[in-house]
């Protein structure tokens, strides 16, 4: 994790903080830390007792969720070409066309799988907003696999913690 994000996770600012970080999490931009170790780090730095995980797991919940929604928004307004025509969307047109494949399959419930697994976190977001799918579905799904992830990472953390010492 970089110093200054360290420095700053330490801080009484260290919620606001996250929720940011979250939210960058969850819309697909943040490429100098991967997401599977936000929430480790977060209890490393911050501890692991129900004062702290809670309200850590609640910001995680909230910001990747509202990240999602902004990229929901952004493919289902902007479309298909422009994500794929940005830098800053790091998801070649092969790699989309494969996650268009699981929504058009499995619909929603890709959408709360996704989140809920290593590595494809958020990918059925942007097949979700450019097959128009209804917002407060997406939010529910997104947040519920989001929730589901988060806590699996908290636990084995936690479990992992008192295990080794």
């Amino acid at each position: 994790m970089p110093g200054w994000l360290q420095s700053l996770l330490t801080s009484e600012w260290a919620y606001v903080v996250l929720f940011g970080v979250f939210v960058l999490e969850g819309a697909m931009l943040m490429y100098f830390v991967p997401s599977e170790l936000l929430v480790p780090g977060s209890l490393a730095l911050l501890g692991h007792g129900p004062d702290e995980l809670l309200p850590l797991l609640g910001v995680a919940v909230l910001g990747a969720t509202v990240g999602q929604v902004a990229l929901f928004t952004v493919a289902r307004r902007a479309g298909r070409e422009y994500l794929l025509q940005n830098r800053w969307f790091r998801v070649s047109e092969r790699t989309l066309t494969r996650f268009d494949g699981w929504f058009e399959r499995w619909g929603g419930y890709a959408v709360a799988g996704s989140n809920a697994m290593l590595f494809t976190r958020g990918m059925l977001t942007v097949p979700a907003g450019l097959a128009s799918m209804d917002r407060r579905r997406f939010v529910a799904l997104s947040a519920l696999g989001t929730l589901v992830f988060e806590s699996a990472l908290a636990a084995l953390y936690v479990f992992g913690v008192d295990v080794l010492w």
